[in-house]
């Protein structure tokens, strides 16, 4: 199913969350919007459309982490911005360990806030360029226009088990950048549709990169 607009986005995201989850992303669309008259953190477009553009968007996610879940692993968002996908996952999932790693002042100084006014104590800022991010093992790799494929594997490999899982929100470019990869790596991932829009897809993976060699990495100091 394509949702078509922000009654049908609301309506999709609230099959994910109780009554206190809905509260949390209705605040945080508050906290956004406000923040938004200071600094771009989304297209003013979408301001119109944010439970579509951004909060579903960013939700269904969730529907390939099986629901009975309850502790996937550390969940990195990889140049997290605004918050897409992983302020509203961790909004969402708030017992969850995710780890917002963005490297713009502004925007690590907003994900802060954003943070603490939610309740959010399981989420953190990483304060850091990805490759100053000292390696743990991820349950979860997520990005949404973070850097091109072949970039993002080189960048992250180190975080990878034969457990992390992949999801990639690619947008209209999803089949295009898988395409990118070399056939090994390529064939152990694969493009789902988006349900926000009939032309995106997202990349979904699970596979073991840690022998992969990406840049050397130095431990960095987290905040939150």
């Amino acid at each position: 199913m394509i949702l078509r607009d922000e009654e049908q986005a609301r309506a999709y995201v609230a099959d994910f969350v109780d009554a206190a989850g809905m509260e949390r992303l209705d605040r945080l669309e508050a906290l956004l919007r406000e923040e938004n008259e200071r600094q771009n953190l989304i297209a003013a477009a979408t301001l119109q459309t944010v439970w579509l553009r951004h909060v579903a968007d960013s939700a269904q996610l969730l529907s390939y982490v099986p629901r009975e879940t309850e502790d996937p692993g550390a969940w990195l968002d990889l140049g997290t911005g605004a918050g897409f996908p992983g302020l509203v996952i961790a909004a969402m999932r708030p017992h969850w360990d995710v780890r917002l790693i963005e490297s713009r002042r502004k925007r690590t100084d907003w994900l802060e806030r954003a943070r603490i006014d939610l309740g959010l104590g399981r989420c953190q800022v990483v304060a850091s360029r990805l490759e100053m991010v000292a390696t743990v093992e991820a349950g979860v790799i997520s990005a949404r226009a973070f850097a091109p494929m072949p970039k993002l594997i080189d960048l992250s490999a180190r975080f990878s088990t034969n457990r992390t899982l992949w999801l990639l929100p690619k947008g209209r470019s999803a089949a295009q950048d898988l395409a990118s990869l070399p056939e090994s790596t390529r064939r152990l991932f694969h493009v789902e549709q988006s349900c926000t829009d009939t032309e995106a897809g997202i990349i979904v993976g699970r596979l073991d990169l840690a022998g992969h060699r990406g840049p050397k990495q130095t431990p960095g100091s987290k905040r939150g």
